[in-house]
């Protein structure tokens, strides 16, 4: 076995690595989900929230060192991070710290993904990291960081960029690479109207999935020398990685999943349409995204809740009931129908009302006698008796927000609630 490959080597640059979990971000094209909590807060699959992938990849590769940084509407995130991520032994040496926004080194907020980094330099440099890995704080995935981290020093790099290919009419919504046979980069352009293509092939592109491996020395070069350019927007898509690819040695890793010979999965959750279709894909047969893996688990934190109930079995329709669907702790079924849906933790469904193809995210109430299908129930809504939602498109659109391709998005705010959840 090459010893790049083997545990124990894997093992050892995974504990001289620091994680940087970059969670700033508002996400605005999740529209009104994130009007008072960050993306990477937004509860999904149930149980969790976006951030808990991004930092369970990282605990369960053996990254054991990660910092979050925060900067948009983040209480909610820190409060989860804080109840749900103290767990790691820090006699140790493992943490997840938080690093919110606060001007340490400049006046303003962060200005970018390379600026969020380098106005914590100073906190960095004491962690002593040989190797550090950045991260969006707000993709669902599945993925092994040590073999990417061998993969990085096997080839001498100074910067490794984590890589998936897609089909070329896709490749303009990311940040497209070009490579020669040995996986070197020779180009990158943010979302451009020409993707590069995977060589030897006429329709696929290689896409940044936003996975950077440095060497720890060369990320400080490169952002203190970033910080003196004027015109830099502060980004690493933008500035950073088209800067340095002509003169060091950058490569790509192919994206792979935590079970070799099965499907990957990976996300980008960014829209409300994204949304939906993502937890819809969780209530299918066979998901790829596996969430009862024992091997590979996705940590979180949780109430201590009931178990889910169902109630009622009545001829006439008062029946609770949940088919191809996921129905989380605490939730009481009272003789309701639920189709192909979702249901988070704490959900009331009441009698007589049917659900289809429906995401409903923590602490709703829904009342008696309600249709709802194809929507986004956001946290804490109190949903009236008789709502019908999903089956006239003008009234729909005019009370909520409704995608194009017709999910519709229901906030407290939309029905009136005076209070807004930020949980």
């Amino acid at each position: 076995m090459n010893e790049y490959h083997s545990p124990r080597f894997v093992s050892r640059i995974t504990q001289e690595t620091l994680a940087l979990v970059l969670a700033g971000g508002r996400g605005a094209r999740l529209k009104q989900l994130t009007s008072w909590r960050t993306k990477p807060a937004v509860s999904f699959g149930g149980k969790f929230r976006i951030i808990d992938f991004a930092l369970s990849n990282c605990v369960n590769s053996g990254v054991r060192r990660i910092a979050v940084l925060t900067q948009y509407k983040s209480h909610s995130l820190i409060r989860h991070l804080q109840r749900g991520w103290g767990f790691l032994r820090a006699e140790l040496g493992e943490f997840v710290d938080i690093f919110p926004a606060s001007q340490r080194l400049e006046n303003n907020w962060y200005q970018g993904t390379a600026d969020a980094v380098y106005q914590n330099l100073d906190i960095i440099r004491g962690f002593d990291s040989k190797y550090t890995v950045i991260l969006a704080g707000d993709h669902i995935y599945k993925m092994d960081y040590g073999p990417m981290l061998a993969f990085h020093v096997e080839n001498k790099a100074d910067m490794t960029i984590a890589c998936m290919e897609v089909p070329v009419d896709e490749a303009r919504a990311f940040g497209v690479m070009g490579v020669n046979e040995a996986h070197r980069i020779t180009s990158f352009a943010e979302k451009p109207d020409n993707p590069a293509l995977v060589p030897g092939k006429t329709d696929v592109s290689l896409a940044s999935m936003g996975i950077y491996v440095f060497n720890t020395d060369f990320l400080y070069e490169q952002l203190i020398k970033d910080a003196d350019m004027p015109r830099s927007s502060r980004d690493f898509g933008k500035d950073i990685i088209p800067s340095v690819i002509d003169k060091y040695q950058i490569m790509a890793y192919p994206f792979q999943g935590v079970r070799p010979g099965r499907p990957s999965y990976w996300r980008d959750v960014g829209t409300v349409d994204a949304f939906w279709e993502a937890n819809m894909e969780l209530v299918s047969i066979h998901p790829i995204l596996n969430l009862y893996d024992t091997e590979w688990p996705i940590w979180t934190y949780q109430r201590q809740l009931p178990p889910a109930k169902f109630i009622f079995d009545e001829d006439g329709g008062r029946r609770g009931t949940a088919v191809d669907s996921m129905v989380s702790g605490g939730c009481l079924v009272s003789g309701a129908k639920i189709c192909r849906s979702l249901l988070s933790s704490q959900v009331e469904v009441h009698s007589y009302s049917a659900l289809t193809d429906t995401v409903v995210l923590p602490e709703v109430s829904i009342g008696s006698r309600c249709r709802i299908s194809k929507a986004v129930i956001d946290r804490g809504c109190v949903i009236p008796t008789g709502t019908v939602i999903g089956e006239d498109a003008e009234e729909d659109a005019a009370r909520f927000y409704r995608t194009e391709s017709g999910i519709v998005l229901v906030t407290p705010e939309m029905l009136g609630q005076e209070i807004h959840f930020v949980r």
